[in-house]
């Protein structure tokens, strides 16, 4: 803290008031909320699993892979379901587990989900916990281009 002891020529006048603005304190404390945040910040970050292919390519003797499966979700809750270029088949979200089982046998098969730009979110949601209840775990999810 500051303080003025003594008069103008130090003999002793009477003091006056310091109304000057004593900084150090408040560096003091916000060094002390600096050190803080830069040890929570770490602490704070989420890790999220990929699943990122093998960076070896398979050997040219392998059979290729399945073609992908995809459920497209469309405006008004309209779900359609497509194996690889084949047409779509519109189904319902009570329908879509059974679907999904006969075209692909197992439930765990990856499965690819995406949907249009004015799709609620709450759609979208609905669907993804639909198929993970039923046991359809490896989803993936497409994001394309909004132009």
């Amino acid at each position: 803290m500051a303080a003025k002891l003594s008069g103008p020529s130090g003999k002793g006048a009477p003091t006056e008031q310091n109304a000057d603005i004593n900084v150090t304190p408040f560096v003091d404390v916000m060094l002390v909320l600096l050190i803080i945040f830069m040890v929570s910040a770490p602490l704070a970050t989420v890790s999220i699993r990929l699943d990122l292919p093998p960076p070896i390519p398979p050997p040219p003797d392998a059979p290729p892979p399945p073609p992908p499966t995809f459920i497209s979700l469309a405006q008004g809750g309209r779900i359609f379901v497509a194996t690889g270029e084949g047409v779509p088949a519109e189904v319902t979200l009570d329908g879509l587990d059974s679907e999904l089982f006969s075209r692909l046998g197992a439930r765990d098969e990856r499965v690819m989900i995406r949907a249009d730009a004015d799709v609620p979110y709450n759609d979208f949601m609905t669907v993804m916990n639909d198929l993970q209840t039923k046991g359809w775990l490896q989803v993936g999810l497409i994001n394309e281009d909004i132009e």
